[in-house]
């Protein structure tokens, strides 16, 4: 079998091109399998770290305004169809593969008008623009969310399949939550808040929680605190202009990354956290209350329209960037990780949107395109 995975940009359009990269291999070793993305997304770091090749084109995503450098990036991305046609009749791929975003145009404009099985992957409530305008061409649109198909009514073919993520529902021992607390400097007697916003961190959300802890709003609770590789320097000044060591305050644990997000997840009472596509897929497969922080954006509120998914069932609460701030951030925090009835029921309805065997699905779909 031979694969195309067109994903570029951010790793919410990369990691799940590569996780079905990695059950096609698992289900088919002899598989060949190439990436498609462009030479300034993260695809160039991730892509190749995972073991995968990676072809690279000229791509640009659409901007609102209209400038010269905005039509000349339209124009580049349609010209790279050239080079996308030119590797198709060299590689021959027996299907080729989208989860979204910009790169999708051009690959799917050569890939339908070649006729070749073609999956996308919307993991967004929201689908965007290349799903949109690609739904009706493709062999099979497969979508994280049931929401979405209210979005894609016209389209005959669309799955539901869940997105595929790493972290999953997994039982901690008391023994083994106490061990992992004591590593970390973490008490085992107080309600766990654990906060991240994404791989880079978010100024809002960190400014916000260091307000919080500052005023000392937490203190019958613990916070650990994820601030992002890039801000953690700045989070540890602005706490010693108040005279306070970043190591040593109480119920706190603030660190640049967290690696083992899983566990923490599977272990914290309460998510403070942004609503990325695998994100919400992740505190619904835990099971756990969350309050979500959605990223602007000037294109689109693909993240405001991820937490409501959550939101509207009462698994989550949702405070917009523009008006986050520590008093209200405090004010929800306290709401539900002080109520442990209210934690576990919203924790409970946060499963229901959850779907098992997400890969196997998605493989299964694979197939009957092949075979269509």
């Amino acid at each position: 079998m031979k694969v195309v995975i067109a994903a570029a940009g951010t790793g919410g359009h990369i990691n799940p091109g590569i996780a079905i990269a990695n059950q096609i291999k698992e289900k088919n070793p002899d598989a060949e399998i190439v990436f498609i993305g462009t030479n300034r997304g993260l695809e160039n770091d991730l892509v190749p770290r995972a073991g995968y090749q990676l072809k690279t084109i000229e791509a640009y995503g659409l901007q609102k305004e209209i400038s010269i450098r905005n039509l000349r990036n339209v124009i580049k991305t349609f010209q790279s169809k050239k080079d996308i046609q030119k590797y198709f009749d060299e590689f021959q791929p027996d299907v080729v593969i989208g989860t979204g975003g910009y790169i999708c145009v051009p690959v799917f404009a050569v890939a339908t008008k070649m006729h070749l099985p073609t999956i996308l992957h919307e993991s967004n409530a929201f689908p965007g623009r290349a799903v949109k305008m690609y739904a009706k061409k493709v062999s099979c649109v497969l979508v994280g969310f049931s929401d979405t198909k209210e979005f894609l009514k016209k389209v005959d073919h669309v799955v539901v399949t869940g997105n595929p993520t790493k972290v999953k529902k997994k039982t901690i021992s008391p023994e083994e939550k106490k061990s992992i607390l004591e590593l970390m400097g973490i008490k085992n007697d107080l309600p766990i808040v654990l906060v991240f916003g994404g791989s880079q961190g978010a100024k809002r959300i960190n400014e916000a929680v260091f307000g919080l802890i500052h005023e000392k709003k937490n203190e019958k609770y613990q916070i650990i605190w994820a601030t992002g590789p890039k801000q953690y320097d700045e989070i540890k000044e602005m706490f010693e202009k108040e005279n306070e060591n970043i190591n040593h305050i109480p119920n706190s644990k603030i660190v640049p990354y967290i690696y083992n997000m899983e566990e923490l997840m599977n272990l914290a009472d309460l998510l403070v956290c942004r609503s990325g596509a695998m994100t919400i897929t992740e505190v619904a497969n835990v099971g756990k209350p969350a309050i979500f922080i959605p990223l602007p954006s000037r294109m689109a509120n693909r993240q405001e329209d991820n937490a409501r998914v959550l939101e509207k069932i009462g698994a989550a609460k949702m405070i917009l960037n523009d008006e986050l701030n520590s008093e209200n951030l405090a004010k929800e925090i306290d709401s539900i990780v002080l109520d442990p009835e209210k934690r576990e029921k919203m924790g409970k309805k946060a499963t229901k949107i959850s779907i098992e065997g997400v890969e196997e699905k998605i493989y299964q779909e694979i197939e009957k395109s092949l075979q269509k």
